[in-house]
């Protein structure tokens, strides 16, 4: 067979995987236990919304329209040999598919008939079949999509923060675009994305389970071809680090006004990004966690409910953290917790809710590694992060109060942004 094998292993989880990278350049990571009752698997592509212009090494920068990753994802189920849905649905699988900022993953979970749905995984996402008139019958369809997130209050605060938050970035373009921008795409535009982001040099295989790993490493290389390595240039995106606008507000049918608050920070490359990551995830647990007295202030003050939560959000060139939920006042939960970061950065973080949130983060994440769904979800993450299994864990463990301190420190206030949709009058 034609891979190169890396077994890594992480003592301090007792856990180990197996990264095989396949001569075509495509990675093949595998969570292989006993215990596993589900066996869970994702195909895909670092290609996401963002990539709306790239090129090769001397080549002029192609520029697509926007949403078409999504538009893509869609149309790769419907193959010349049939639905790929229809096949799952005679296997008794469950299967889905997600284009996020960064990624598009095609995934499946079954307890049994686990190699004849891989192969119908490999199958369609390896089979482009696009012409003008499905094509056009998928505009339709996904035009009405976008018209129904237009009404979808939890989606359009979110996207509203992103618009006022980010300048130039396309992070605060829907990611299925507009009815506009996707009546722009063709079957030729549909295979120029195709060909350059589904290389298998670009794509990632991710399985957690309990099967056979010589058998599903042999239908891999049955499936995937060799090709030559090509290196991607994406866009450069000129981001400021200040934000676009303070807050913005749009009414809606909603009870309760919705928020999202975000703080626009700055992005970690890949050798730091464990490091930042985990140090923004424990930041956030002492601040607003269910640990914290800020959440336990506000929710005695009636400001938020169970709906209120947290996101370190990141990605190529963007970083932030963010806050969400419902408020009868959400500009008072935005002054909280500016305030509680202020207080943070001047008198130091906690030393006990340092250690309550770091043994809460880790025991999450080693439970993690028993779920095949989230153990896949990590090797997605290390792919398109550009680290290695378990880096977050062993990132996790090195962090300092000091550190988290200094995170807060780094916040700038005049880089908040609030989102609101209040309800109509």
């Amino acid at each position: 067979m034609s891979f190169t094998k890396k077994r890594i292993n992480c003592p301090e989880a007792g856990e180990s995987c197996l990264l095989a990278t396949h001569s075509s350049g495509l990675r093949v990571y595998i969570s292989n236990k006993d215990t596993f009752v589900t066996n869970y698997a994702v195909f895909g592509t670092k290609y996401g919304s963002v990539d709306t212009e790239f090129g090769f090494d001397g080549q002029p920068m192609l520029k697509t329209p926007e949403g078409i990753a999504h538009f893509l994802e869609h149309k790769l189920f419907e193959g010349e040999d049939g639905d790929a849905f229809e096949k799952y649905s005679k296997t008794g699988a469950s299967a889905n598919a997600y284009t996020s900022f960064d990624r598009t993953c095609y995934l499946f979970s079954c307890s049994d008939r686990f190699y004849e749905n891989l192969d119908i995984l490999l199958s369609f996402v390896s089979s482009p079949y696009f012409t003008e008139q499905t094509v056009q019958k998928e505009q339709g369809i996904i035009g009405q999509e976008i018209k129904m997130y237009e009404d979808v209050p939890d989606w359009r605060v979110l996207f509203n923060l992103f618009r006022i938050m980010y300048h130039n970035h396309p992070v605060k373009i829907e990611i299925a675009g507009t009815v506009e921008s996707i009546a722009e795409i063709s079957a030729k535009t549909l295979y120029d994305c195709y060909n350059t982001f589904y290389d298998p040099s670009n794509m990632y295989l991710c399985l957690a389970g309990n099967f056979d790993t010589d058998k599903v490493l042999e239908m891999v290389d049955a499936k995937i071809k060799p090709a030559d390595e090509r290196n991607i240039v994406r866009s450069d995106f000129s981001e400021p680090e200040t934000i676009v606008e303070s807050r913005c507000e749009l009414k809606m049918a909603v009870s309760m006004p919705l928020f999202v608050m975000g703080i626009k920070d700055k992005p970690a490359d890949s050798e730091h990004l464990p490091i930042k990551k985990a140090t923004a995830e424990l930041f956030l647990e002492i601040l607003a966690g269910k640990i914290s007295p800020l959440y336990n202030s506000l929710l005695e003050q009636g400001l938020i409910n169970n709906r209120f939560g947290t996101e370190h959000f990141y990605g190529n060139s963007y970083a932030a953290i963010l806050f969400d939920g419902e408020s009868k006042d959400p500009d008072a939960v935005k002054e909280a917790i500016v305030s509680e970061i202020k207080k943070i950065a001047e008198n130091g973080a906690d030393p006990s809710l340092f250690d309550d949130a770091k043994r809460k983060l880790y025991g999450h994440s080693i439970r993690g590694y028993n779920d095949a769904e989230e153990a896949v979800g990590e090797f997605i993450d290390c792919y398109i992060d550009g680290t290695e299994p378990y880096a977050d864990l062993l990132a996790l463990k090195k962090i300092t109060v000091d550190d988290v301190t200094a995170f807060a420190r780094s916040l700038k206030p005049q880089n908040v942004a609030l989102s609101v949709i209040s309800p109509q009058m």
